[in-house]
Formats: structure tokens, sequence, C-alpha cells
């Protein structure tokens, strides 16, 4: 075996200003709800995370999208940063099976970087909730929690082969700042023959 050093992916930051940005109405299908951030749902947000990226692009960007164990771990430390904001992290419930039912199935989190400024961390919308404007309703509620908290602009960071998403932020007004490239190690490789 031998291997292939490694890999770039092409990343967007966008970044939205929240002093231009228009408050919009949120959205929710009926047998959905948003639930508000709470320390006890630490391991809720770490599932949904898990079921939202694992196999997907991001997870071999951040391998730690791809495991239950390190998207936990990811959370408890987002939870932990000086710059957490509560009122803008949220998880997305499914309530139309009923209550004893229900199951979470989109999160996200922010963390203030600096004075004014936040940056949007994983938005993830388990896959059998996808196209139902989920992620949508998600991110307008973080960004009316960061506005109501002062924060003036808002980034958050896309692989560029994710179209739907990056199509979703310009809707709702990101704006592309800056191209990235994220350096991924690959897997050994056989050799062929």
């Amino acid at each position: 075996m031998y291997f292939k050093n490694q890999q770039y992916i092409k990343r967007y930051r966008m970044e939205l200003d929240l002093r231009r940005w228009q408050h919009p109405r949120i959205g929710l299908p009926m047998d959905y709800r948003l639930v508000g951030w709470n320390p006890s749902l630490v391991a809720c947000h770490a599932e949904v995370k898990y079921q939202s990226f694992r196999g997907e692009i991001d997870a071999e960007v951040f391998p730690c999208l791809g495991e239950y164990e390190g998207c936990h771990k990811l959370m408890i430390e987002i939870g932990n940063k000086d710059g957490f904001v509560p009122e803008a992290t949220w998880l997305a419930e499914y309530v139309g099976a009923g209550q004893r039912k229900s199951e979470y199935c989109g999160t996200i989190q922010a963390v203030r970087t600096q004075r004014g400024l936040a940056s949007i961390q994983n938005i993830g919308v388990a896959p059998l909730h996808r196209g139902r404007g989920i992620g949508t309703a998600l991110i307008l509620a973080a960004l009316m929690g960061l506005d109501y908290t002062g924060i003036l602009r808002v980034r958050l960071e896309v692989t560029a082969e994710n179209r739907g998403a990056i199509d979703l932020y310009r809707r709702l007004g990101f704006r592309t700042i800056r191209t990235l490239y994220k350096t991924v190690e690959l897997a050994p490789v056989a050799p062929s023959g």
C-alpha cells in the first residue's frame, strides 16, 4: 500500500450583514418545531449532527463529523467556547408521529468570534427530513438570535460541492467573501496491478 498524500477541498467563506437584513417570518411544516438551547440537549445535537454529516463530503473534510463520538466532543467544545451564543443554537424536532415518537432532525450553533462578528457552525438536517425548509428555519432562527445579541455580521463556511447549501445561503442574503482550500489526508490506496 502507498499513500496519496492529500487532496485539497474547495470551500467558500460566506458572510451576511445583519444591519441590512430583513427579518423574514420563520416557516416550518406543521409537524416540526424548533427547540432552543439547553445544555441537557448536547447528546441530541451530537446525534443529529452525526446523522446529518456521516457519509457526506463534510465528513471527509472534518472526520469528526463522520463519527458520533466526534460529533459529541465537537458539541461539548462548541458549548464551552467563550463566544458560544445559546440564542442562536437550535434543534429541529419532528413531532408528526406524536410526542412519544418525536425525533430531533436538525441542528445549528453559533459562536461569537470577535466583537460584532459570529460564525454559524455545522448546520445539519438528517437526510429523511431534507427538502422541507428545516435548514432555512434553523438558519433564520439563528440569525434572529444573533441579531438580538448585537451581532452585526455573520459568517459560515461551506464546501464548494454542496451546491444546495450554497444556493440556500445566497437566497438568505449571504455573499461569498473568500475562497479557501482545506487539506484532507487521504486513506491508503492499494497499488493497482
